[in-house]
C-alpha cells in the first residue's frame, strides 16, 4: 500500500503523494475570500512562502487575521472563514513570517489551509 517488501516508498506512491502535495496549493479553484478588496489583489499574489519562493497558495488561502504574541512567537486565530469547525489559536513557525512593510491592509495577513497550516504570514507595517 505505497511501500515495497523491503518497506520502502515505491516510485508511484511518491509521485502520488507529491501530486496530493501540489493540489494543496492549486490556484484554479482559487477565489477572492468574500468582501475581499480588488485593491489587493496584486499584492497578495505577489506573496511567496520564505525559503522556497512558492506562492503562499491562492488569494482564497490568504486573510486577515487576529494575532497575538506570546514567550513562543506568534499566534493567528483561524475560524470558520477557512470551513473549520471549531475555531482556533494555531502557532506560526518562525520561517513562515514574511518581512512585508508594503502591507496595504493595515491589518495581519495570514495564508492557511487546514492541510498544510501555516503557509505565510505577514504583520501589519510597524509592528
Amino acid at each position: 500500500m505505497g511501500t515495497n517488501a523491503t518497506g520502502k516508498w515505491s516510485r508511484s506512491a511518491g509521485r502520488g503523494v507529491l501530486f496530493a502535495l501540489a493540489l494543496l496549493c492549486a490556484p484554479v479553484a482559487a477565489a477572492p475570500p468574500d468582501n475581499a478588496d480588488p485593491r489587493f489583489t496584486p499584492w497578495y499574489r505577489s506573496l511567496r512562502q520564505p525559503g522556497t519562493g512558492a506562492e503562499c497558495c491562492g488569494i482564497a488561502d490568504c486573510r486577515i487575521v487576529e494575532f497575538r504574541r506570546n514567550d513562543d512567537g506568534y499566534e493567528v486565530f483561524v475560524d470558520q472563514r477557512w470551513r473549520l469547525s471549531r475555531p482556533y489559536w494555531t502557532r506560526v513557525p518562525p520561517e513562515k513570517i514574511l518581512e512585508r512593510p508594503d502591507n496595504p491592509t493595515g491589518r495581519a495577513v495570514v495564508c492557511f489551509t487546514p492541510e498544510a497550516g501555516v503557509m505565510c504570514f505577514i504583520l501589519p507595517p510597524q509592528s
